[in-house]
């Protein structure tokens, strides 16, 4: 992959290559190539160049869950999770969050390049009204079914909603694969999370300055329960915050969080791949791409 696609549109450069592969648990191909113009063939390709050999596509409403669906299909470093996003499914009415749940649950029973749930869960942060509450918490829980139904591993998206989403996965049963992305709370509540045999995922947030209780959680999770993430183009690790981020920065999550715990970098490298192998499947990245990247 060469540095100019990334020169021209402006993004950070290439960082020096992983010593080891690794997967990105999270990350928006479809979003990425929208707000940045980084094509997701060029995407994936700027990610191989740096050691992250593998990429878990998040669909998150109707068209990226099925976007994401047909990638995965195509692609055999990448694989799926479908779901309607806490947010969108505040704004729904009742059919329409019927609809949409149906849609996603067949999705989901699609094959075994959909490979989780997600990302589903609660946000209170820019969902406040409880109407539209209420509705993430039915929809949360239709989820949670379908996880349960397929043996599909359950992403969750959680924004200032740790209690009453530790509650509902209590209420109707833990699916036997829970990641919590891009994790948010304390060490309390990631024991708590850890209690149930979930993954906690860090992204490129936990390298921010005022981010300690990040930090803090990340020393109290067992080195196999770790996953990286990027959430592109959100949450762009330091020392490019404020950039769109990419795959191929995970790069700066990974040495972040090997330099927190103390692990040789490619340990770190060897230990997150192989946590994301056992969080969302293995026969996974084993061939060359084919297939439409950018469709």
């Amino acid at each position: 992959m060469s540095d100019t696609v990334i020169e021209r549109l402006g993004l950070p450069a290439l960082p020096d290559a992983l010593p080891r592969p690794t997967t990105d648990s999270h990350t928006h191909l479809d979003s990425t190539q929208e707000f940045s113009g980084l094509r997701v063939s060029d995407n994936i390709a700027a990610a191989a160049a740096v050691g992250v050999h593998r990429i878990v596509q998040i669909g998150c409403d109707l068209r990226s869950a099925q976007w994401s669906a047909q990638l995965a299909a195509n692609n055999p470093q990448v694989v799926a999770t479908v779901a309607i996003h806490p947010n969108d499914s505040a704004r729904m009415t009742d059919a329409q969050a019927e609809q949409a749940w149906r849609i996603i649950d067949s999705l989901a029973a699609s094959g075994p390049h959909v490979r989780g749930v997600g990302e589903t869960g609660l946000d209170y942060y820019r969902t406040r009204e409880a109407a539209g509450i209420a509705r993430q918490q039915t929809m949360f829980a239709r989820h949670i079914a379908t996880a349960k139904a397929y043996d599909r591993t359950l992403v969750i998206h959680d924004r200032d909603a740790h209690a009453d989403i530790a509650d509902i996965l209590d209420a109707e049963g833990w699916p036997e694969r829970v990641v919590m992305h891009c994790f948010s709370g304390d060490a309390e509540f990631a024991r708590r999370c850890l209690d149930h045999g979930a993954w906690i995922s860090f992204a490129g947030n936990v390298t921010y300055k005022a981010n300690r209780q990040l930090r803090e959680a990340l020393v109290v999770v067992p080195a196999e329960r770790i996953l990286v993430e990027t959430d592109a183009p959100y949450l762009t690790p330091l020392p490019h915050r404020g950039k769109p981020n990419a795959p191929y920065l995970l790069v700066h999550t990974v040495r972040f969080i090997a330099e927190q715990l103390g692990w040789d970098l490619a340990e770190a490298c060897e230990r997150l791949d192989a946590n994301a192998t056992a969080a969302f499947g293995g026969s996974w990245g084993v061939s060359a791409a084919g297939g439409n990247l950018d469709g």
